[in-house]
This record gives C-alpha cells, sequence and structure tokens, in this order.
C-alpha cells in the first residue's frame, strides 16, 4: 500500500493510494493532553516526547496502510472484517500499533547504541587507553553501521518506494514553503531535501553522543554499556534541541552549514519520486489544510456567536 502522512498543527492526514488508482484519506486529530503538553515547553524533556509521539503517529500511518492493502487484496470480507470490531476494537487496536511503533523505535536506538560501542571496545580496547579517541571512533563505526543499514535496505523496491514517498513529502513541503500553486509540475520542480526532516536528528544522535559520552569515564565494557543506556534519554534531547537550532538559524549564511549533516543523510533516505506519488502527497497536505481551515472557522464561528450573545 502507498501512502503518505501529512502533520498538521490540529490533525494528522494519511493519504493512500487504492488498487482502484483512488485515493483515501485517514485523518487523525491531534488531542492536547496538559501533562504532554506542558513536557513540551521543558527543554531535553520536549525532545524525548516528540519522539514518542512521533513513532507512535508513523506505526497508526503504517497500520492503516496495511489494513488497505489487505482490503485491496483480500476483497470485501476483509473490509467488513475490520469494520466489525468497533469502537472498542479499533481504539485498542490503534494502542496497540503505538505501542509497537513506540516499542520498535526504542529497540532500534538500543541495537545502534550498544553495539558499536560493543564493536569499538572489542577491537581496540587494547590499543590506546585515550577515552575520547575511543568515543570518536565508536560514532565513526556507528555512522558507517547506520548507513550500510540505510543503504542496503533501500535497495529493496518496498523501502525504495516509501524513501521516495519521502522525498515527495519534502517536495511538497517546500512548494507550499515558497508559496507555490501545489500542482504535479511544480512540486516536482523542488528538491528532497529539507531541514525540519527528522533524518537529520539520526545524525545528530550520534555528534551529540559522541560529545555527551566524552565527560563520563568507564573501567570496563559493561559500565560503557550501561553509561550507554542511561545517558540514551540526555543524548536525544540534547539531539533534539540541536536539530531545534539548525532549524532557526537555517536562513544564516553561515550558521546554515550546520544542518548539512542531516541533509547529507537525506540522500540516502529520500529519493526522487514519480508524478503519482508526489499526486498522493499533495492530495494529502491539502486535506489537512482544508480540516485545519474548517476548524479555524468553526472557532471564529463558536467566538463570533459567543460575543453575539
Amino acid at each position: 500500500m502507498e501512502g503518505v502522512m501529512m502533520a498538521g498543527k490540529t490533525v494528522n492526514v494519511t493519504a493512500v493510494r487504492r488498487k482502484n488508482k483512488s485515493i483515501e484519506f485517514f485523518e487523525v486529530p491531534r488531542k492536547d493532553i496538559a501533562w504532554v503538553t506542558n513536557l513540551k515547553k521543558i527543554p531535553l524533556l520536549r525532545g524525548i516526547v516528540a519522539i514518542v509521539e512521533s513513532s507512535a503517529k508513523g506505526a497508526q500511518h503504517l497500520n492503516f496502510s496495511a489494513e488497505k492493502y489487505a482490503e485491496d487484496e483480500g476483497g470485501e470480507e476483509e473490509a467488513q472484517s475490520s469494520s466489525k470490531k468497533g469502537g472498542f476494537g479499533n481504539l485498542s487496536m490503534i494502542l496497540g500499533v503505538a505501542v509497537v511503533g513506540v516499542l520498535s523505535f526504542l529497540f532500534g536506538k538500543f541495537v545502534f547504541t550498544l553495539v558499536p560501542a560493543f564493536i569499538e571496545q572489542l577491537l581496540f580496547q587494547n590499543v590506546f587507553d585515550n577515552q575520547i579517541l575511543h568515543n570518536l571512533l565508536e560514532g565513526v563505526i556507528k555512522i558507517i553501521l547506520l548507513l550500510g543499514y540505510i543503504y542496503f535496505i533501500s535497495l529493496t523496491p518496498l523501502i525504495k518506494r516509501l524513501f521516495q514517498y519521502h522525498g515527495a513529502e519534502h517536495k511538497v513541503i517546500s512548494a507550499y514553503e515558497a508559496g507555490k500553486e501545489l500542482t504535479v509540475s511544480n512540486v516536482q520542480k523542488f528538491n528532497t531535501l529539507h531541514y525540519r526532516c527528522g533524518s537529520s536528528f539520526i545524525v545528530f544522535t550520534v555528534i551529540v553522543g559522541v560529545i555527551v559520552y566524552s565527560f563520563f569515564e568507564y573501567d570496563n565494557l559493561w559500565e560503557r554499556l550501561l553509561l550507554r543506556i542511561i545517558l540514551l534519554p540526555v543524548v536525544i534531547g540534547l539531539s533534539y534541541e540541536v536539530l531545534r537550532l539548525t532549524n532557526s538559524v537555517r536562513e544564516t549564511p553561515v550558521l546554515r552549514y550546520l544542518g548539512y549533516p542531516g541533509l547529507w543523510l537525506q540522500k540516502l533516505t529520500t529519493k526522487e519520486p514519480d508524478d503519482s506519488q508526489v499526486e498522493v502527497s499533495i492530495a494529502s497536505f491539502q486535506r489537512m489544510l482544508e480540516i485545519e481551515a474548517e476548524l479555524l472557522q468553526s472557532r471564529g464561528t463558536a467566538k463570533s456567536g459567543q460575543a453575539v450573545s
């Protein structure tokens, strides 16, 4: 199933291309929870909250896409079976998918945090004693493993299509920010790279991790691995703040280069989309804008009515 999710201020909209070439939408309102909103205002903690939310939303998007694919392949019986589950069943499924998405992110983060440290210790433990240099080598190994992993999975047809939709999403957002009409021909003129992409965050976790780990000493491999686990929330939080910083200074001539490592990684995580993929991305983005405009209008009407009364 092919689709893309666009996140707005009040709603997340996923658009998928069905087997009959039609486009179907999955609209999830963004509900503000008081204590979560408060956490988002606290530096360092807001990065962890943002990553958890992003993982949960991404899992819901993939689940919806998979459901529609199953319906297209299985026919009406599959669709009716899904619809008979009812409200509580659907709610349980959504919550379950969100939890799985978060756990998958955490598992991947632990793997790419601990494995490089283990490999570096195994290869270079007795070569020298400088722990800062050990941390730098660990960062290099992490980058190599990360780039290798992304490159090889991008060779599979499924992931290649996913990265094409990723590129289409960036193109649409760039065209909108440039004030261009969202047509396929206009959108295709833009680059697949974008400063605010989450791919940049991955690079920053490696760089920030090298710096943070350098402030803590360890005596053996197990202490080193334990430190990596304990410091993981700190690295995630700081990396998110660095990402926000690079976004805020991207128009500054010299400081804009701070965001380039993330853009370089996007050369692997995005691919040039075809016109049909851009069409789906435009549909998702425009539907998100429509819903948010309707919501703003309804709020304005409500306020106007209150003022009259």
